[in-house]
């Protein structure tokens, strides 16, 4: 679904009024999008909401009620408002393939475009771009704790909103999160649906058993029945276990109980015994209740026998150290022919100039190294020096069995989206990869190894120059 062009900030508009009143609306100009911290205390994100973002672009501009509304607000001139009633983005857009892995201070986007365009679409893709690709790292670093063991997203109740939950969704599945709850992302983005019932399902009923066969008589092939509405291990397991039996002497088989409270690691181990027990081996063990990859990981530490781990809020909003938003920022970083820097008394702030290629270097086993960021037209090969873009006097060469491959390609020229957009389950399997060929200890949940990002020779002399320039 297409988002109204009105769906950004006022100083978006404003600047714009600006650079069209003082003729600049048609300089060129390129920006970058990148973030200077890795999420969740982490080392690394996982792309996502490219597709969304490239959609809304091709189809941005403004209606006559969103003209009307913007002239009653008394800013802008007449001429400025025919200026946006004709608007379209017509830039390209450099990106990598979604579902990859990226770090900060590396340009995710870059926009090239007249300046009134690739102003206007600054809040359009932080928007998008952020939350996708943070919700998409939360959920990698979720099935990463998860080991073997399924996990499905359940966060449609507690996410930002309706297209929070549909954004949710998606950007889950590129993370390796591939099910989901909510209904309308499982027709949106072809993706499977799956769910149990409620407390209030058994709280309708006279007991629990009663429940539980109303249940799997409705829906004698995919029963999960939930076992905690009163007591776990006193009556919802044998109760369920009851309702098995009964199940399969009518020629089906209970698929699994859910278990959403106490502590699940103790619970999870005792239901396994006992359904095994009761030779049911085949029952899979559910397990939801405010679960992240901390708790997760420890859980799996105890040995809980859990099959799948249903996660809701804490993916849905991201919560935990270091979560809740993605920092992403975009930068103007030339102008015309001239390159522009962001000064700072913070040099890890300080923007990094001009057009430039993202490199990543693997070694002969396809494993990640290091990713440079070089000038455009700078050659670049192994056995460079190079350094890191927050504090210079760091450097090192690049080694020289590695190979150097470009990150990113163009996905959008004079707005028009260059590729076919790959399926989630893709996506998922791109990111699955990424993962694989990361170092082990870039995996860590915390205190994670730090994988290089460093720049080149040309860059940084660029950059020292700028500054020089701007500062004397």
């Amino acid at each position: 679904m297409l988002q109204s062009a009105l769906l950004t900030d006022l100083y978006q508009l404003t600047m714009l009024a600006g650079y069209f009143e003082k003729g600049m609306h048609q300089v060129p100009a390129v920006f970058d999008l990148y973030f200077r911290e890795a999420p969740f205390r982490g080392n690394f994100a996982i792309f996502a909401g490219l597709e969304t973002a490239l959609e809304q672009l091709e189809g941005l501009q403004f209606t006559e009620p969103e003209l009307a509304y913007l002239d009653s607000l008394g800013l802008f001139k007449a001429k400025f408002l025919d200026f946006l009633a004709s608007f379209r983005f017509r830039g390209s857009i450099m990106a990598p393939a979604e579902g990859s892995v990226v770090f900060p201070h590396e340009p995710l986007l870059t926009v090239e475009a007249a300046l009134a365009e690739a102003q206007l679409v600054e809040t359009l893709l932080l928007n998008t771009i952020n939350f996708q690709t943070l919700v998409a790292t939360k959920a990698a670093r979720i099935k990463l704790a998860a080991g073997e063991a399924e996990v499905i997203e359940f966060g449609l109740r507690r996410a930002q909103g309706p297209d929070g939950g549909l954004s949710v969704a998606r950007a889950a599945a590129i993370g390796g999160v591939g099910s989901t709850s909510n209904l309308l992302a499982g027709m949106n983005y072809s993706l499977p649906v799956k769910g149990t019932h409620a407390h209030s399902w058994v709280m309708a009923f006279a007991d629990e058993l009663s429940a539980f066969r109303a249940y799997a008589e409705v829906f004698p092939d995919h029963s999960v029945l939930l076992v905690d509405t009163y007591d776990t291990l006193l009556s919802g397991l044998p109760n369920a276990i009851t309702a098995a039996r009964e199940l399969r002497a009518r020629g089906h088989e209970l698929q699994g109980i859910r278990l959403d409270s106490g502590d699940l690691a103790y619970l999870s181990r005792v239901a396994r015994e006992q359904l095994d027990a009761a030779s049911f081996p085949n029952v899979r063990i559910v397990a939801s209740n405010e679960l992240d990859e901390h708790l997760i990981q420890s859980m799996r530490s105890e040995g809980a026998r859990i099959d799948i781990y249903g996660v809701g809020t804490r993916l849905a909003t991201c919560a935990g150290p270091g979560g809740g938003a993605l920092g992403g920022v975009y930068k103007l970083v030339q102008l015309g022919e001239l390159p522009k820097l962001k000064v700072t008394s913070e040099l890890a702030k300080a923007t990094l100039p001009g057009r430039k290629r993202l490199l990543r270097a693997s070694d002969p086993q396809g494993l990640l190294v290091m990713d440079i960021l070089t000038l455009d037209q700078e050659e670049l090969k192994p056995g460079a020096v190079v350094y890191d873009p927050t504090n210079p006097s760091r450097y090192k060469a690049i080694p020289w069995e590695v190979q150097l491959a470009d990150l990113r390609q163009k996905v959008m020229l004079e707005g028009r989206r260059q590729h076919r957009s790959p399926s989630l389950d893709q996506l998922a399997d791109h990111c699955a990869a990424q993962l694989r060929a990361l170092p082990q200890g870039s995996l860590r949940l915390i205190n994670p190894h730090r994988y290089k990002v460093s720049m080149s020779h040309g860059l940084h002399q660029l950059r020292q120059q700028l500054i020089s320039d701007l500062t004397h």
